[in-house]
């Protein structure tokens, strides 16, 4: 496979802004057009870049790619893999955050992975979306996706924050604290592995609800099934305030009378990760397993 015949318009997105992102972006650019490939950017970008990449609005880059590679955290990352659902482009991350779950490239690997991914040489993965409304008592909805997580919590106050959760039209319980994550497979790792929650393998079809500092110790972490339909609704008013938000991003506020749902979408989204791409390194890299340990494998090393 040569980039000819596979990745001939490739999409960059990243926050100019960021001084470290944008001398990588132009590090990329630079690399990409030296290759022959057509380069788009968001047109927003306030970045010096050669005058053949072309600016596009953000809602058409997916039109115009046949490959996407972000450049940042995993949040940058999220925001593409929103926007090019289901669109079947591939996303490939370079890792200029902090932890790197999705966006793993290294820096110093850049242009020899990039090469490698323009040649062929490269891992596919999918990853299933969350779908989540916000139904308003008075008729309105708000609609968004999630690869991570869907995530209830109070703010603006030290009240507790009283709800219901219902799977598959099931009431499961009451709870007392300062929220809620319903978190996908990719997204056990994120907020919701803080909440005591389960790390769970993206390949498997699974749902995380994980209560966020309940008042009663016995509220546990459970793990349903991905194909299930969530709903969170309020059941005690206590002037406390609570948002709703998809992977960081938000929704709106979820009051007495309203209701959350949470279910899957068809929606997929498509990365392509370097070939020798192992989720438990990355784990082990992470999370600092084993460190210190007398019988720790030899040569773990992620940046």
């Amino acid at each position: 496979m040569s980039a000819d015949a596979a990745f001939k318009n490739i999409a960059l997105i990243g926050s100019s802004a960021q001084n470290h992102v944008a001398a990588t972006l132009s590090e990329l650019a630079q690399h990409l057009l030296a290759r022959h490939v057509n380069v788009a950017v968001e047109e927003s970008f306030d970045l010096t870049l050669p005058a053949s990449i072309a600016r596009q609005p953000i809602e058409q880059l997916a039109a115009h790619s046949d490959l996407v590679i972000t450049v940042g955290g995993d949040g940058t990352m999220l925001r593409a893999a929103r926007l090019f659902a289901g669109s079947s482009v591939p996303l490939v991350g370079i890792n200029r955050g902090r932890l790197g779950f999705l966006a793993d490239i290294n820096p110093k690997d850049i242009i020899e992975r990039i090469d490698e991914v323009l040649d062929g040489q490269y891992i596919k993965g999918s990853r299933s979306l969350l779908q989540v409304r916000l139904l308003m008592a008075n008729g309105t909805v708000q609609r968004s996706l999630a690869v991570n997580d869907c995530v209830l919590q109070k703010w603006e106050t030290g009240r507790l924050l009283d709800y219901e959760t219902w799977v598959d039209g099931q009431y499961v319980n009451t709870h007392g604290g300062d929220g809620v994550i319903v978190a996908s497979a990719t997204g056990s790792t994120a907020y919701a592995l803080s909440c005591g929650g389960p790390i769970i393998h993206p390949h498997l079809d699974a749902l995380v609800i994980a209560p966020i500092c309940p008042h009663t110790l016995s509220d546990r972490p459970i793990v349903i099934s991905s194909s299930s339909t969530v709903e969170i609704r309020r059941v005690q008013d206590r002037a406390t305030k609570a948002q709703v938000t998809c992977d960081g991003d938000m929704l709106g506020d979820l009051n007495m009378g309203d209701r959350l749902i949470i279910e899957p979408s068809h929606l997929r989204v498509n990365f392509l990760h370097p070939t020798d791409h192992d989720y438990y390194r990355i784990l082990r890299s992470k999370l600092h397993w084993g460190r210190g340990a007398l019988d720790k494998p030899i040569e773990d090393e992620l940046d």
